[in-house]
């Protein structure tokens, strides 16, 4: 309380209202399925477009989970999830990739078994503090275990080694599969013009003290010296790198350049020993050497660093910027290639050196030399998209020593999802990943009962007839999942020709603009399908009959209604339950009375509490009642709040539990509309 010590006025602010409740969003979904490129053990990215996904995640082509055979392909059936998506409505997304690599056996690079199938491994990143960078194992088809593209290049004659590998797992980061997955770097030397300066010395005319300008410690430079008097033309020039100290004779900061050969024949040069002329062709040079990199993806976009040092430990404005510093391995550097440097590299020279030939450096002394004559072209090879992954990968893995999570678990940090789905996961039901595929769908259906505020679409599978979609329905049983049925079909921009495209993408887009354009308590039914030209299979009204009891939402073509979503029931056998509008209103309304109502926590726990409690949740039910959420002619029809003794004993109390009882009345969709006629004549009174 206020203390009141001195005489004076003293003006207070007090609150004469209740808290306030504001309804959070229920549109945000969580998409967890293999892309192309990516990151495997990072937070998931929040997307708001087909173009984010694609920068992040790779584009839209196949993937390939056979590395025995090029034309295995899969389609890529996250990216059409998340282009349906938002093609339906959505506006906020999360993507968590999965990723299994094969794991090699043998010294023959064998990674199929007898039956035929892939032995499967787990990711670990090369760039995590528990793997090294020492090449991994690989297959007889120039594949890496690990799913990394990579190239090493390496100094004639010693062990100065460069290597360059994709930060992400995939064949769309280079690989020996195919063309279409070519990944070209290209290293191009830069030479900056003359920094080599001077100041006029007093009293002697025609003599000029050097000095340099826009030159950083530990710069390359390019140092063309004068090998016969002043008039002469200049020698040929060599590599230097530029050191910054304090001559503690003269009182001053300057500059020394040192060759890659340390030995007394070849001690560095100091600045105060140039000679500057106006005259270019009587003066020194001093010129930096920088490095630009570009990298040509797949998908034929190219990316250009420029103006990169190459001394490791090279900074500007504090930040590092050579090569190794500006591609490091940090989980937050997002670009697209790592960059690292083994054997004994101690200054931007070993790297130079390891990167270009001594034919390629010479060109720096030839003035029509071409940026092509300066440059070494590498392909990354040996990326791959490893063997499909299994319900082991989607579960994913929480590891407290690196805070990281991987799969599902991710999911488990981000509060505001509110709808989770795995598109493509169940491709194959009734073929060779059955037992998988069913497990994906527990660990969804798990997922969704664990974070009490969020609802998994499920997919069915690919080609199910109707009784096996019954069969698959039988097994499912959770108000917190609704199962939907058939595929989707659509135009696949990469194959031009129609395809089948599980329905989980277009129905979270759907149940997203549902709750945009009318509310979360409207069944997300009757609405159409953007996305779709037709269905794996028509389903007419009979069919219907016996799926839509067994709450299997279907996918309906209605001669004059177009495409339509045709149910908007949860996989429970609950009847209170039963609809996916309920279940999504009713954690609507815990979600936000939960965020709302944390002000609470650590108040005293007495009447003043409770009246205060009573009046911020009665608040956000009025408002909830009078936008048409709620049944009832009267607020007191449609809900209830009790928080007083009648709903805590004294245990509670003693115990600081707060409980607080509500009831609501929500609306049901008008699933069966029913017209009843009969005739009467015309003489009949009312």
């Amino acid at each position: 309380m206020p203390e009141y010590l001195a005489p004076g006025v003293y003006v207070e602010e007090i609150s004469f209202r209740s808290k306030s409740i504001e309804g959070l969003s229920t549109t945000t979904t969580g998409f967890i399925g293999p892309a192309r490129s990516g990151p495997v053990d990072q937070p998931p990215s929040l997307l708001t477009s087909v173009g984010d996904f694609e920068r992040v995640y790779g584009v839209r082509s196949q993937l390939n989970f056979d590395p025995t055979d090029q034309n295995a392909l899969m389609h890529n059936y996250l990216w059409h999830a998340v282009n349906a998506f938002f093609v339906e409505g959505g506006r906020r997304l999360y993507v968590m990739r999965v990723f299994s690599p094969f794991v090699l056996d043998g010294d023959q690079g064998d990674y199929v078994r007898a039956d035929g199938t892939f032995k499967r491994g787990t990711y670990v990143s090369p760039f995590s503090d528990a793997a090294t960078l020492t090449p991994v194992r690989q297959s007889r088809e120039g594949l890496y275990e690990d799913g990394h593209a990579r190239h090493s290049l390496q100094a004639a004659g010693d062990s100065r080694t460069i290597h360059v590998l994709s930060r992400y797992p995939g064949s769309a980061n280079g690989s020996t599969i195919g063309s279409a997955n070519t990944v070209r770097l290209r290293f191009t030397l830069r030479l900056g013009r003359d920094i080599l300066g001077g100041d006029p010395v007093t009293g002697q005319p025609g003599m000029f003290a050097p000095k340099v300008g826009s030159l950083l410690n530990q710069d390359v430079v390019w140092i063309n010296t004068a090998a016969s008097p002043i008039g002469s033309p200049p020698g040929r020039g060599s590599l230097y790198w530029a050191e910054r100290y304090f001559d503690t004779v003269a009182k001053s900061w300057t500059w020394r350049f040192h060759s890659s050969d340390g030995s007394p024949a070849h001690a560095p040069l100091e600045l105060a020993d140039f000679v500057f002329n106006p005259d270019p062709n009587k003066s020194e040079h001093i010129r930096v050497v920088t490095l630009t990199v570009t990298l040509v993806q797949s998908d034929g976009t190219s990316l250009v660093w420029d103006g990169l040092a190459f001394d490791p430990n090279h900074t500007q404005n504090g930040l590092p910027d050579s090569i190794v510093g500006r591609f490091d391995k940090d989980p937050n550097n997002t670009l697209p290639i790592v960059v690292t440097s083994d054997g004994p590299i101690v200054n931007g020279l070993d790297i130079l050196y390891a990167i270009f030939t001594p034919d390629i450096i010479e060109t720096l002394d030839d003035p029509r030399a071409s940026d092509v004559a300066r440059s070494v072209d590498v392909l990354l090879a040996g990326g791959n998209d490893g063997v499909r992954p299994g319900d082991d990968v989607y579960e994913g893995t929480a590891d407290p020593d690196r805070t990281v999570k991987t799969g599902l678990k991710a999911f488990e940090d981000i509060d505001e999802i509110s709808i989770i789905a795995a598109p493509g996961s169940t491709y194959g039901y009734e073929r060779e990943y059955r037992s998988e595929a069913h497990a994906i769908i527990n660990l969804l259906i798990a997922h969704a009962e664990q974070m009490r505020y969020r609802i998994a679409v499920i997919d069915s599978g690919d080609g199910q007839t109707i009784t096996q979609v019954l069969n698959l329905r039988g097994q499912i049983n959770s108000s917190y999942a609704a199962l939907y049925y058939p595929w989707i079909q659509k135009p696949d921009p990469v194959t031009q020709l129609n395809i089948y495209i599980p329905p989980s993408g277009s129905v979270a887009g759907i149940y997203a603009r549902n709750d945009i354009n009318r509310a979360v308590y409207k069944a997300p039914a009757n609405e159409p399908v953007l996305t779709a030209i037709a269905f794996e299979i028509m389903i007419n009204k009979a069919q219907q009959e016996i799926l839509n009891p067994a709450a299997v939402n279907c996918f309906r073509t209605f001669e004059n209604g177009g495409l339509l979503l045709w149910g908007a029931r949860t996989a429970t056998n609950d009847p209170e339950w039963k609809y996916v509008n309920l279940r999504r209103y009713f954690a609507y309304l815990e979600h936000s009375i939960d965020k709302g109502t944390q002000w609470a926590v650590f108040e005293p726990n007495g009447p003043n509490l409770w009246a205060n409690v009573r009046r911020t949740i009665s608040d956000f039910l009025l408002n909830e009642w009078q936008s048409g959420a709620l049944l009832g002619d009267k607020p007191e029809n449609a809900y209830f709040v009790r928080c007083d003794r009648s709903t805590m004993s004294q245990n509670d109390l003693d115990n600081g539990r707060l409980v607080c009882l509500i009831g609501v009345a929500p609306l049901r969709p008008a699933e069966f509309v029913i017209f009843r006629i009969g005739q009467w004549t015309g003489d009949r009174r009312g």
